[in-house]
């Protein structure tokens, strides 16, 4: 039989007790949910109650969680959650210090969790970083907001981003309108990423001086880009000699952010990744970091990471019957 004990952690003052339970206790929910306990709010004092272990994890997860105050979203409580189950540390206070970059809204872009952060810190203190990791870790918008706060703070002069229009299942030449109306479509997280930090009248405004550019892969043969922030996305769907040509467009005062999650390539089976193959050959050279994030690191829906599990076990399970 499993004994039950109960803890109470006291609460500063009604504000931090608001932000913690959030709208109809929906974090105190999750939280009873992921761990097997219950908790009652008495006042400023949240009562704990379950398996001693469990008790232990929850308020663990709760102190990290009171100290963002009114800022806690729902992602905050899940990584708090993840954190706390795995025996983690790292304050979720010291993870939203860093602002990355503010938006035309005022909204502040921070790291979420640690692998973030570690990519951002990556960003700032190498010319060339490759993120790889699956869908919604933060990748592509986290490379557009470090590559706008460089353009305003004028470490660089211009952004160029690009992407391999690599079909997916569909058929390009079928699709109407002239080249630029094709390939729009494989650029549109670009567009909708810039228009999200910097809005529709400053974005207009830069594109057409020409501070950003945003092009199918193709367009960067034969080119040197100087004193440039440069993103290259969907990376898994280069070939190799797409991955070196791009890599040798790096002039003087640019950087490179390579982002492409390795799980969903959209070559043809004959033909290799180029983001695969570059970790065995750039690994360890001097002034390229490479940065792998993972489900942990995932900000959209939480379903999205269960998503993420499961075909990793799929995958998996897969793996063993053909070997």
């Amino acid at each position: 039989m499993v004994d039950v004990l109960s803890q109470i952690l006291r609460l500063e003052d009604n504000d931090q007790a608001q932000a913690l339970s959030g709208k109809r206790d929906e974090h105190l929910r999750l939280l009873e949910e992921a761990f097997g306990v219950k908790i009652v709010a008495r006042g400023l004092d949240l009562i704990i109650s379950g398996p001693e272990e469990a008790v232990a994890k929850a308020k663990n997860a709760l102190q990290n969680m009171a100290g963002l105050g009114s800022s806690l979203t729902n992602h905050d409580v899940y990584y708090a959650i993840k954190m706390s189950d795995n025996g983690e540390s790292a304050p979720l206070q010291e993870l939203n210090a860093g602002i990355v970059v503010v938006t035309h809204r005022g909204h502040r872009i921070r790291p979420k969790t640690a692998g973030q952060r570690r990519y951002i810190s990556a960003m700032a203190t190498h010319d060339i970083v490759f993120s790889i990791g699956p869908a919604g870790t933060g990748k592509t918008y986290l490379a557009m907001a470090q590559a706008v706060a460089s353009l305003k703070k004028k470490e660089v002069e211009r952004l160029v981003l690009t992407r391999p229009a690599v079909e997916a299942g569909e058929h390009l030449g079928f699709l109407p309108g002239d080249l630029q109306d094709k390939v729009d479509p494989y650029l549109r997280p670009l567009y909708d990423a810039l228009f999200d930090i910097l809005g529709h009248e400053t974005f207009a405004k830069y594109r057409e001086k020409g501070i950003i550019e945003i092009a199918p892969l193709a367009y960067m043969r034969g080119r040197t880009l100087d004193a440039s922030f440069i993103i290259l996305d969907e990376a898994q769907n280069c070939t190799p000699e797409q991955m070196k040509m791009f890599l040798t467009r790096l002039g003087f005062g640019s950087k490179a952010v390579i982002t492409g999650d390795i799980t969903q390539v959209d070559l043809p089976k004959e033909k290799t990744s180029g983001l695969i193959e570059v970790q065995g050959i750039l690994r360890g050279v001097e002034g390229i970091s490479f940065c792998f994030l993972d489900e942990t690191d995932v900000v959209r829906h939480p379903l999205v990471q269960r998503i993420i599990q499961a075909y990793e076990a799929h995958d998996q399970e897969v793996g063993k019957l053909q070997s």
